[in-house]
């Protein structure tokens, strides 16, 4: 394995937190896209003939208060929090990359304007900002992906305008401004594939908060609204059975903990392995 890929590669199996946070998300991204034609019970429809039941051949973790059978509940959800972190952390990847590179490019009031921008978006909270959109339109899946994409713009916007000073400053770019390319040329030729891979690693990290945010919303009631699962609510839902039924409330918790902590793992691994400086730090 000589090659770039081979060499990439060959550092990503030898990475103990690649491979596990890659194994972590493989089988959430696996069971939410076999839940898509498959579960092993009823995960929206209520049997309430079938209510409580214990973990069984049938019922493979038990069912809930309502019959729905908890495993299925579990699979189904994956796909909510999946799409809901993917297109929330698409929106705040878009956006705040063209505003960052954009700040970067033009300096002087844009930059400030931008800089100032994002120091105002802070003080709006995914779950604030989910509050405000609850009023306007309703809870649902989309409060929950505009909140997290709105939270989610300043964070790329503020990151990709760092790093690409940095750039800016670059012999490189010097020689590209000196033969006579435009702002916009060069930002897209030059800056933008030298930060790529911090990017990349920002939105490996924003897609797991943005899983945890989507729970909380869900949890509060301003997410995902029935009958469609949701971790979140399921975990809302086990509440008031704590004491009698514990492991509703630790199953999709723990689905949660695992799926959070597997990006979180892929991120860390991903930023040793495209830039091995940092790992040659710790």
């Amino acid at each position: 394995m000589s090659g770039p890929g081979g060499s990439f590669l060959a550092r990503a199996l030898r990475h103990r937190s690649f491979m596990l946070g890659g194994a972590l998300t493989v089988g959430m991204l696996g069971m939410a896209a076999i839940s898509l034609f498959w579960t092993p019970g009823e995960a929206i429809s209520l049997n309430v003939a079938h209510r409580m039941r214990p973990p069984s051949l049938e019922y493979w973790l038990g069912t809930d208060k309502f019959g729905r059978d908890i495993f299925s509940m579990l699979m189904a959800g994956a796909q909510n929090s999946i799409t809901v972190g993917v297109v929330a952390v698409s929106i705040g990847l878009v956006a705040g990359v063209i505003l960052g590179a954009w700040a970067s490019a033009k300096r002087g009031w844009i930059e400030e304007a931008v800089m100032r921008f994002s120091d105002f978006s802070f003080a709006f909270p995914a779950i604030l900002s989910a509050i405000m959109l609850t009023a306007i339109i309703g809870p649902g899946g989309v409060t929950s992906i505009l909140a997290i994409g709105i939270y989610n713009i300043p964070v790329f916007a503020r990151l990709t305008r760092g790093v690409a000073n940095a750039v800016w400053a670059r012999e490189f770019v010097l020689a590209a401004r000196a033969a006579g390319k435009g702002a916009v040329r060069i930002t897209i030729e030059h800056v933008l594939p030298n930060i790529l891979s911090i990017i990349i690693v920002q939105a490996t990290i924003s897609f797991a908060i943005a899983i945890l945010a989507e729970a909380a919303l869900s949890y509060l009631g301003l997410g995902t609204q029935p009958p469609q699962p949701s971790w979140g609510r399921m975990l809302s839902e086990a509440q008031a059975l704590i004491f009698l039924a514990p492991m509703q409330a630790i199953y999709p918790g723990v689905t949660i903990a695992l799926s959070v902590f597997g990006l979180n793992l892929l991120g860390d691994g991903l930023r040793d392995l495209l830039d091995p400086r940092l790992a040659r730090k710790r």
